[in-house]
């Protein structure tokens, strides 16, 4: 099972993700204007963040969720 990993230090915050998904943002963002993992990061939280709040329209679908399951135990986190 994969956690999320978080430190606490001054006005910042670390979160651990799995080396894997670390490796393939790396690759996702060469070329893309990002200087790193993090500046990506922070931007897609930016972004999800600025969005509003999650209401009962952003919930998934029972077939999202088997695929997002599926997903999970064939990367093995399941």
């Amino acid at each position: 099972m994969c956690l999320l990993l978080l430190s606490v230090m001054g006005d910042r915050v670390t979160i651990k993700i799995p080396r894997e998904l670390f490796e393939s943002l790396e690759r996702r963002i060469e070329g893309t204007g990002f200087t790193s993992v993090t500046e990506f990061i922070t931007f897609v939280m930016r972004t999800i963040a600025s969005a509003g709040t999650v209401t009962g329209h952003d919930r998934l679908t029972d077939d999202e969720v088997s695929a997002i399951r599926k997903r999970l135990e064939r990367l093995g986190y399941l």
